[in-house]
């Protein structure tokens, strides 16, 4: 697949370079408060919005993983970047995984914040009715905010979360995500990968967190590890974004 260049900009200039995907529900400026606790000196960050979001709103497309993959390995090209780290928040841990799949000898690690596993993230009948909801009702992205964060944050920064959510993303695009990210199982072509993998995760999130991480990601590389935060849940690039950039440097800088 021929990928795109879509809107990005890069935080620092610094040798350890990444490039940074985005969650489900937030284009690339649902990174603002992690953006001020990394250091510039030692890091290069390339954020991108996906299809669908951000600045890249009116871009057409499937709207699939694989898309995802390969418009952010051309951003890779339009950076000059031969070599690189792929940090994937939830959906974007799906898609970091293609392209070290379809790129194996420029993506030199993965960092997985929450991330969905190569074998997708399988819902019983009323949750899924209450995702694929989401794209049209304000009221389930509240509901799944909320429940992946450990029902610990209050009626502002849930409206934060949603209301950013709408207005940064396409209706059409965000329902079509769903299908890709939930349903696709690639998980037998990343068995064995010996690429190094860390993986973040918060103690509050019921969905992507440990247990999760131990029953996929454990499993089929041999060189991942896990840490988890503990004032966290699904959302850690907003909720302990300082403990997350400090992750994020050490396993670059390892």
């Amino acid at each position: 697949m021929t990928g795109r260049v879509l809107p990005y900009d890069v935080e620092g200039s610094g040798p350890h370079r990444a490039l940074v995907l985005h969650n489900w529900f937030g284009d690339r400026t649902s990174f603002a408060a992690l953006r001020e606790h990394l250091d510039k000196d030692t890091g290069s960050y390339a954020f991108l919005d996906c299809r669908g979001y951000g600045e890249a709103m009116d871009a057409d497309g499937a709207y699939t993983m694989e898309e995802v993959a390969a418009d952010a390995l051309a951003v890779a090209d339009d950076l000059g970047w031969d070599d690189f780290c792929v940090v994937g928040h939830s959906m974007g841990g799906k898609a970091a995984q293609l392209m070290l799949l379809d790129a194996p000898g420029r993506v030199r690690s993965i960092i997985g914040i929450s991330p969905v596993s190569a074998a997708g993230f399988p819902l019983d009948a009323e949750t899924w009715e209450l995702f694929a909801g989401a794209a049209e009702n304000p009221a389930n992205r509240r509901a799944i905010i909320d429940n992946t964060t450990g029902g610990r944050h209050g009626d502002a920064w849930l409206s934060g979360l949603v209301d950013r959510s709408l207005r940064r993303s396409s209706a059409t695009a965000f329902r079509a995500y769903l299908d890709s990210w939930s349903r696709t199982d690639f998980h037998e072509r990343v068995r064995d990968n010996p690429a190094p993998v860390l993986l973040v995760v918060g103690a509050h999130d019921p969905a992507l967190g440990a247990e999760t991480m131990e029953a996929t990601w454990l499993r089929w590389y041999p060189n991942a590890r896990l840490t988890v935060l503990p004032d966290a849940g699904h959302h850690a690039p907003e909720e302990t974004p300082k403990d997350l950039a400090e992750a994020i440097e050490a396993f670059l800088a390892a």
